[in-house]
């Protein structure tokens, strides 16, 4: 069941990231007084319809996406002078003249989109992806401040008996042969939470973890609340085999990527780990990271797609960091929604879907500012192209040029259709056959 409801919260918050990406398109453009006669969530046949004012309102059958119908996206074959189309690019770009010129009423040619100043149409086409932003951020922070992320706390979960090599699996056991752990000595129990370390108040695990191994062999004063009383202990470190770690408690690894194995100082204490609430202002920093991870992958698109394609074709098992579709997404909501284990309960996993669901925002908002259309980012360039042109014509003293005439990248926006249009089938397929394995 919890699989179920995992998917199905999976498709309800894409759905209305699809319906409030066109939103962002939408509000403005009818703010700047636009025709907008169609808002679509989906593609396909349509599944329901209802006509408000002079726009259509509807749901269609794919859920891969949406659109708004901008009337006079396109700038007429008037507007640009435009010469008889020779061949077919130019006999496709005279097409989608026309095609938009016919939604324009009589009269109302002031109203296109083409008629728009370069920073209305940046508006116009920012806020899609920008309301996907606002959506991943919204999601950031309902999970990082409203419920919190598993981290390492100053309460100690459990205190180690004896002093066993680092190596050692958590359930080794103790023998008689073991030296008794510095915790254990000095009387640290579990449900302990250390205030202070050598006389100096500590406010994370990592700046405890720092102070214990920086502190030698010296007996140390530690101060300890306990059932809702402070208790005094010493603690004598002992000197242990352990993994380097930096200031952010991350392993240090060599040139080879081997961790770095130093001799440090040891207690004998494991943190207790819970889920805690995170500063507002930690949100930015989180998104902006998610999207430049994101980019990175974009960047790298046509080679990640084509491993997904060999990996699927060839029966090979596909990397945890594969690419996936909407199949994958709602699959591994599903099973994020449904895992089960030691330390997880229901705010864990909603904290996971939550944080998965913003990543699907993040990576919407990156790849709709692709600079290609029939994107976002591909309007977005060709109104910073239309703009750049006018200025320069300002400021040499000439004329107003013409609209850019955008009709012209129909044959690319054309590619780019089938291209995104087989790259989703191979997804959905691979997502299907071949799907990406939780660790």
């Amino acid at each position: 069941m919890a699989y179920v409801v995992g998917v199905l919260v999976a498709l309800v918050v894409v759905l209305a990231s699809i319906a409030l990406h066109e939103v962002g398109h939408m509000v403005p453009a009818k703010r700047f007084g636009v025709r907008v006669s169609q808002y679509m969530v989906g593609f396909g046949p349509t599944l329901w319809s209802r006509t408000r004012g002079e726009t259509e309102y509807g749901l269609k059958a794919i859920p891969l996406g949406g659109y708004v119908r901008l009337v006079g996206m396109y700038p007429t074959k008037d507007a640009v002078g435009a010469a008889e189309p020779r061949g077919w690019a130019g006999q496709l770009a005279a097409d989608a003249r026309d095609a938009s010129a016919e939604e324009i009423h009589p009269g109302e040619d002031g109203r296109a989109f083409y008629r728009l100043s370069t920073p209305k149409k940046l508006i116009v086409m920012f806020g899609g992806p920008v309301m996907n932003l606002v959506i991943a951020f919204v999601l950031m922070a309902i999970a990082l401040v409203g419920i919190g992320v598993e981290g390492q706390t100053l309460t100690v979960g459990e205190v180690k008996q004896c002093v066993l090599p680092s190596s050692a699996s958590s359930d080794t056991a103790c023998t008689a042969d073991d030296a008794t752990s510095p915790a254990a000595a000095a009387g640290l129990l579990a449900g302990d939470t250390i205030e202070s370390w050598d006389g100096q108040e500590v406010t994370s695990w990592t700046e405890l973890v720092t102070a214990i191994r920086a502190s030698g062999t010296d007996p140390v004063p530690v101060v300890v609340s306990r059932d809702g009383s402070e208790v005094e202990l010493t603690v004598t470190p002992v000197l242990r085999s352990q993994t380097a770690v930096d200031s952010s408690g991350n392993a240090v690894t060599d040139a080879s990527g081997d961790a770095v194995v130093t001799q440090s100082s040891y207690v004998g204490v494991v943190s207790l780990t819970a889920l805690q609430r995170q500063s507002l202002w930690s949100v930015p920093g989180v998104v902006a990271d998610t999207a430049w991870q994101t980019a990175k992958v974009v960047l790298t698109l046509p080679e990640r797609v084509w491993q997904v394609a060999y990996s699927t074709f060839t029966g090979q098992e596909r990397d945890a960091t594969s690419v996936i579709g909407i199949v994958g997404v709602g699959r591994i909501a599903g099973e994020v929604a449904s895992i089960q284990g030691p330390g997880i309960d229901d705010s864990l996993r909603i904290v996971s879907l939550l944080q998965m669901l913003a990543a699907l925002n993040v990576s919407l908002f990156v790849f709709n500012m692709i600079p290609l259309p029939p994107l976002d980012g591909g309007h977005i360039a060709a109104a910073l192209w239309e703009g750049a042109g006018r200025q320069l014509a300002r400021v040499r003293g000439r004329a107003r040029p013409r609209p850019a005439d955008t009709a012209r990248l129909m044959p690319l926006s054309y590619a780019m259709f089938v291209v995104l249009g087989g790259m989703g089938l191979l997804l959905v397929w691979a997502d299907i056959v071949n799907p990406v394995q939780l660790g």
